[in-house]
């Protein structure tokens, strides 16, 4: 509630001579009913009973079920109970399908990025594959950007770009700011 005057169906604001009369029950007939737990209403501070809207609408419940239906304290205390139940399952149950629907909706979309990835792999020249996943029991392997050790280094091809000869290194700056001298040619 956003402020004091907000009031839900939950708030206890009836004494229990309104809530009597909205109900169209004597008040002492509500006490009874509150002494055998069939309505149950909120304490004020001064220990009085307070009545929201949803017990008068019980309370209206209970006295169509007795007269009307002919059902006992006791049976009618059942079907409260059972209808209460009835609520949290069904609240429970409208919880689980947005969740559900919302899982479905992830999953389409991972299935969506699989399929675009899958479509990428095959559309790319060479049919590149996919990364191996490790075995959990195996060694994990360097990562490619970490230096190997000496004994491991693979020896690159040599190519006569790779490395410029004397010839082609006239005229350019050593380390130490000095030139190659220009050799004959």
């Amino acid at each position: 509630m956003s402020s004091p005057f907000d009031l839900s169906d939950d708030t206890p604001v009836y004494v229990i001579s309104v809530a009597a009369q909205l109900a169209g029950l004597h008040p002492q007939t509500l006490r009874a009913y509150d002494r055998l737990g069939l309505v149950s209403p909120g304490r004020a501070s001064g220990r009085g009973r307070r009545y929201s809207l949803r017990d008068v609408l019980a309370l209206r419940e209970v006295q169509r079920l007795s007269q009307e239906d002919g059902v006992n304290l006791s049976g009618i205390k059942r079907i409260l109970e059972l209808d209460e139940e009835l609520s949290r399952h069904r609240q429970r149950l409208a919880e689980v399908s947005a969740e559900l629907a919302q899982l479905r909706m992830e999953l389409e979309s991972t299935r969506a990025v699989a399929a675009r990835l899958a479509g990428l792999l095959r559309s790319r020249a060479g049919g590149a594959q996919l990364v191996p996943v490790r075995d959990p029991g195996t060694p994990a392997a360097p990562a490619p950007d970490s230096p190997q050790p000496q004994q491991e280094r693979r020896a690159l091809p040599a190519a006569s770009a790779a490395r410029p000869g004397p010839e082609s290194r006239a005229g350019q700056a050593r380390p130490g700011g000095r030139r190659f001298p220009a050799g004959p040619g």
